[in-house]
């Protein structure tokens, strides 16, 4: 579904942030993305969503060179891929289920099918009784369930977190956790950036590791390792 193919990506021509990636992400897997700052986590997914091109190397998303999708296209691809910010980036004027109703509106969406599907997608997070509410008015784990809910209401084939647990407490991203596994389950491919060990521990999922800019460690879900360590 998602194959890195020996990218490499060097920003004004003298920091590589990724270097000699080889990738490949199935559809329907739950991956995390872990790493220090700076290991290259962030440039991995610009990298995922075109924001930013790779200096060598080839990126598919179901077989298809991302690079090569021109410019008025890329609205297109990313429909694909619904995304979740550490801090929520919610509308703060639009109330809980206007700022989900929004993304499909961008798409154009019949207003009969936003009545329909927004509801459900607020029950599907904990947050029905909620949907009259302005993001000021609700918990940092409530908001980050609305961004849930905004990223997953157009049925993206994957979901891409960015630490989507980084702000909230232990408890609290315990529910979130619980949340991405469920649309995981569902068959949405899930790819979490995090740097929170303890979340990647009580959650038994492949686990991709960076350092430098460099994949030093793919970890199966049942623990066994593709790549070997570093030296």
């Amino acid at each position: 579904m998602i194959e890195f193919n020996n990218v490499t990506k060097i920003y004004k021509k003298t920091f590589t942030a990724v270097r000699n990636i080889n990738l490949k992400i199935d559809s329907g897997e739950f991956i995390f993305i872990v790493g220090k700052s700076g290991a290259g986590k962030s440039t991995l997914i610009k990298l995922l969503l075109r924001e930013i091109s790779p200096t060598q190397g080839i990126i598919t998303y179901n077989n298809q060179d991302i690079n090569k999708i021109r410019k008025r296209r890329l609205a297109e691809y990313r429909r694909h891929i619904g995304f979740i910010f550490q801090d929520y980036r919610l509308l703060p004027k639009l109330t809980v289920y206007e700022n989900v109703a929004f993304a499909m509106e961008m798409i154009c969406c019949p207003a009969k099918i936003i009545r329909r599907e927004v509801p459900l997608v607020l029950s599907m997070v904990g947050l029905a009784d909620k949907a009259k509410y302005y993001p000021d008015e609700l918990s940092g784990g409530e908001q980050q369930r609305v961004a849930i809910a905004r990223a997953v209401i157009n049925k993206p084939e994957t979901i891409i977190a960015d630490e989507p647990t980084g702000n909230l407490d232990f408890e609290t991203s315990k529910e979130i956790m619980k949340i991405l596994t469920e649309i995981n389950r569902r068959g949405t491919t899930v790819i979490m950036a995090t740097h929170d060990r303890e979340i990647v521990s009580q959650y038994p999922s492949r686990v991709i590791e960076l350092k430098n800019g460099m994949i030093i460690r793919d970890i199966k879900a049942g623990g066994n390792e593709d790549e070997p360590k570093e030296d």
